[in-house]
């Protein structure tokens, strides 16, 4: 029997999603703003579940329920990035108990999407490198690293390729999805839930905040993206193209490349500084392009990393053909060169003057 929680719509489970801007109150924006942040990400929580549930969440993964399924992600993810910003405010029992169950929520409903998403990207990856519609007055098309590909071989082996990473890939999202639906009837999201919904009302400040500035803890958000951003190897990024890269994925050791995690935790970090400035500007917070354009660049870099990382494993599979390996090992090293691009793409858009647009 499922659990019942507080009706998003009902005018006690919290405040509009339509912020006030803190700073009109006058002054510094205070714990209020946090509140009213909170509040109304958590009705935005309980309406998307109430919509996952309407539109047969527990069935085979409408478009419907898969909107559903990422407005809860986003609902989580701010929830949770917020209150790790700003958690000297909140009370340190709740937040260090909510927080780990949000990220659980969030990554098992991410899994699904990861898995769907790669496999479109393969995909397509594999058919603009095999296609043979090739006209005459056009070059021969390079690999990353400026290499010819043998388009007569690569043809060959792209077909198995391609079967290949959707039986996996398939698989994988097949099992994500009974996980995730499985997790979403479980005891431990409706724990997750009920404190939610208690969210969309009461927001357990702790008394030093009813006099606290925002400010400073946003600052320190702000400041631990600018170290991050600082550490990352810029003047490699601006170079198209990473060899060392390459030679680690195709390697016998599947364990992701050293390179990519400092590149995730800036991403990690643009999206709490994201949500910083979104509790202290409400819903009217401008949109910073420099910060939009990174934040693109990012996730290009994580969905390219995580689709080299498929395509290395896959051609690892053993007893596969050496065409189908050959046509893996093509495909790997076009996700990597789109990595480095992304990288350079991030790098671009760094450094430009931060533009406000309405």
């Amino acid at each position: 029997m499922a659990q019942q929680h507080l009706d998003p719509t009902d005018s006690t489970a919290g405040s509009s999603p339509e912020l006030p801007t803190a700073l009109e109150q006058g002054g510094a924006p205070t714990a209020d703003a946090l509140a009213r942040y909170l509040r109304a990400q958590a009705t935005e929580f309980l309406r998307a579940l109430r919509l996952h549930r309407e539109t047969g969440g527990s069935g085979h993964g409408t478009e419907e329920s898969a909107d559903a399924a990422r407005a809860l992600r986003r609902s989580a993810r701010r929830i949770s990035g917020s209150v790790h910003t700003f958690r000297p405010l909140l009370e340190e029992a709740w937040s260090a108990e909510l927080c780990p169950e949000l990220a659980w929520l969030s990554g098992t409903l991410a899994r699904e999407h990861a898995c769907q998403a790669c496999l479109e990207r393969l995909l397509l990856a594999l058919h603009r490198l095999s296609g043979t519609a090739v006209l005459p007055a056009q070059p021969t098309e390079e690999a990353p690293g400026g290499r010819a590909v043998d388009r007569g071989n690569l043809t060959v082996g792209a077909a198995k390729a391609g079967a290949l990473l959707e039986r996996q890939l398939t698989l994988a999202r097949t099992r994500a999805h009974s996980t995730a639906l499985q997790a979403l009837g479980s005891a431990r999201f409706h724990a997750v839930a009920d404190k939610v919904a208690v969210l969309a009302s009461d927001v357990p400040l702790t008394p030093a905040a009813a006099t606290a500035d925002l400010t400073p803890l946003a600052a320190a958000a702000r400041e631990r993206l600018t170290d991050a951003v600082a550490a990352l190897p810029l003047v490699t990024a601006g170079s198209p193209y990473n060899a060392e890269a390459l030679v680690h994925g195709l390697s016998p050791d599947p364990s992701p490349h050293p390179q990519d995690a400092p590149w995730h935790q800036v991403r990690l970090l643009l999206r709490l500084h994201r949500y910083a400035r979104e509790v202290l500007d409400g819903a009217d917070s401008p949109v910073i392009v420099r910060l939009l354009a990174a934040g693109q660049a990012l996730d290009r870099h994580r969905d390219a990393s995580e689709a080299a990382a498929a395509a290395a494993s896959a051609a690892r599979t053993p007893r596969i053909a050496p065409a189908t390996a050959y046509a893996l090992g093509v495909l790997h090293a076009d996700q990597r060169h789109e990595v480095e691009a992304a990288r350079f793409a991030f790098q671009q858009s760094w450094q430009k003057q931060a533009v406000g647009a309405g």
